[in-house]
């Protein structure tokens, strides 16, 4: 996994005041292969409860996030019982990594 621990923690901290302690989040993407090199952190945030405005919160999360890791740019993909699956969501949850 090549995000730093302060990365992690961040990560951690800003999810949680923003959406809760219950949920999930998972790193996928390049960010899961130690023998690769750069690349944009990729999160999936998953949710126990429905989501009223995810587009809204996605963009806030990711702005919040990548303003705290001094601009290293940050995707954030949901997932709760009232959203669409798609592709993107079946590998994000067989390739992540729970943080």
């Amino acid at each position: 996994m090549r995000i730093s621990e302060k990365q992690h923690q961040i990560i951690l901290d800003i999810v949680q005041q923003l959406l809760g302690q219950n949920v999930r989040i998972r790193l996928f993407g390049s960010r899961t292969d130690d023998q690769k090199k750069g690349g944009d952190i990729d999160l999936l945030i998953e949710l126990d409860e429905p989501v009223m405005n995810p587009a809204e919160i996605s963009a806030r999360l990711s702005a919040r996030l990548m303003r705290a890791m001094h601009g290293r740019k940050v995707d954030v993909l949901l997932l709760a019982s009232n959203l669409s699956r798609s592709p993107i969501h079946d590998i994000a949850l067989r390739q992540g990594i729970i943080l």
